[in-house]
């Protein structure tokens, strides 16, 4: 039976598919519950939502508007046939909004980084032991967050889209200073009292035309940047270390978000219309997909980099995106994921957000509308891939504060006991729930 947490109760972790729930917010009830198992408490981060971009405000409009609806196949009709590719130039979608990727953690360390202001970023070590206190990012150069993601195979080094380009941080230890690119104003975070940890702005990738950068995504290897702004149908691919990039540009509308694959052999770039372009990253060819399902709002890879999920704004049935042979083949075909459960018991119109933990094992997803009992919480999946993908609910995590709404989330797959959520909810709290389930591994 899934888990639902009652109005006034906050979730606090998952412990074999249970969500565990309190009547707030406590770290002896969270050390009580988890920590011997982990090791650690994850208590909740705050962080000033007035100064948070207005993704109420933007949400809201999108559900007071009308949506122009584009006449392809929706995939649903057709189960195991490939997904309809495009032939012709859809309607553009005046209502899609930017999808901000607002959480970040470290691929390979209990490090989490999230927007917390429109100008700020916010970073918490869980393995500093002396350095208790959050680390704050701020510069001149970066202005208007939208997006942030840590570069992988460098070390701490943060990656945050902004106003005319691409921040790059870099942790700075004593006696080890970074190289700071040549002209560069130079910034400096908070210190981190405990361990001294600096983080120091050195680079600053400048986007072609000045444009606002909305979206961005690392190639596995660290070595390339793909961003992108939300007023243009092209993309740029930067060598980060020798501060170069490349313009690609295909289709009509804005590109909305970028998700480069595990393997690194593909990259997934989605529309403001509604469409959305499979590259191959070999010879940088593509293909165009679309669906009457509304604009892309969420993709997530699966960890072999072999099958993507996707969410779209006007259903509560996921697409699975399954390749049919190796890369760099663009045959793919797009499988109906049914969540029964969000269309009966919530009311949804469809999902905001998703995210899938890099085990494959769980994903969360966020939705709009529904019954008040059911607004603002996330649903947990357990996911099966066999090699279909087959989802099981889980239950809900309902989050601090009054009427409490998610913001961003994202998965840690730091522990062998299962991965971490991490959620920036509207009440000015970021929280990370342990999702405890590998039996094996329990006392």
């Amino acid at each position: 039976m899934p888990s639902f947490p009652q109005h006034g109760e906050v979730t606090i972790c998952e412990i074999n598919c249970e969500l565990i729930t309190a009547e707030n917010l406590c770290h002896d009830r969270a050390k009580e519950i988890y920590g011997g198992v982990l090791g650690v408490v994850f208590n909740p981060i705050p962080f000033c939502t007035e100064t948070v971009p207005p993704y109420e405000q933007a949400i809201e409009k999108e559900r007071n508007e009308p949506t122009l609806r584009s006449g392809f196949t929706i995939f649903k009709d057709s189960l195991y046939g490939s997904f309809k590719r495009i032939l012709y130039p859809s309607d553009l979608n005046l209502s899609a909004e930017v999808i901000s990727q607002g959480v970040s953690w470290h691929p390979h360390k209990l490090i989490v980084a999230f927007i917390s202001g429109s100008n700020q970023v916010l970073i918490r070590d869980y393995e500093d032991s002396e350095g208790k206190d959050t680390c704050i990012l701020t510069s001149e150069a970066q202005r208007e967050i939208k997006s942030l993601e840590w570069r992988p195979n460098s070390g701490k080094t943060l990656c945050v889209a902004c106003k005319g380009g691409v921040c790059i941080w870099s942790a700075s230890y004593s006696g080890s200073v970074p190289s700071v690119r040549l002209g560069l104003t130079p910034s400096v975070g908070t210190v981190s009292r405990g361990s001294g940890i600096r983080w120091i702005l050195i680079d600053f990738l400048r986007s072609p035309n000045g444009e606002q950068i909305s979206a961005i995504s690392c190639s596995p290897n660290g070595r390339y940047l793909a961003s992108a702004s939300c007023g243009s149908s092209s993309f740029t691919i930067w060598d980060v270390a020798q501060g170069t990039g490349t313009t690609v540009r295909r289709g009509l509308g804005s590109i909305s978000m970028l998700k480069w694959s595990p393997t690194g052999d593909y990259l997934l770039a989605t529309m403001s219309d509604g469409t959305f372009y499979l590259w191959e990253t070999n010879t940088w060819t593509s293909e165009p997909w679309s669906s009457t399902g509304g604009y892309v709002t969420g993709a997530a890879w699966d960890p072999l980099g072999r099958m993507a999920i996707l969410s779209f704004s006007e259903s509560n049935t996921l697409g699975s995106l399954h390749f049919a042979s190796r890369p760099p083949s663009l045959d793919a075909h797009l499988l109906p994921v049914e969540l029964p459960e969000i269309a009966a018991s919530t009311g949804s119109r469809g999902i905001e957000k998703i995210a899938w933990d890099a085990s494959g094992e769980r994903l969360a997803l966020s939705y709009r509308d529904g019954e008040e009992i059911y607004r603002g919480l996330i649903a947990v999946y357990d996911i099966k891939r066999t090699p279909l993908i087959s989802p099981s609910l889980v239950g809900f995590i309902r989050g601090p504060g009054e009427y409490p709404k998610p913001l961003a989330f994202a998965f840690s797959s730091k522990f062998k006991q299962g991965p971490l959520l991490s959620v920036c909810w509207s009440s000015g709290l970021c929280c990370t729930y342990p999702l405890i389930f590998r039996a094996h591994v329990l006392p």
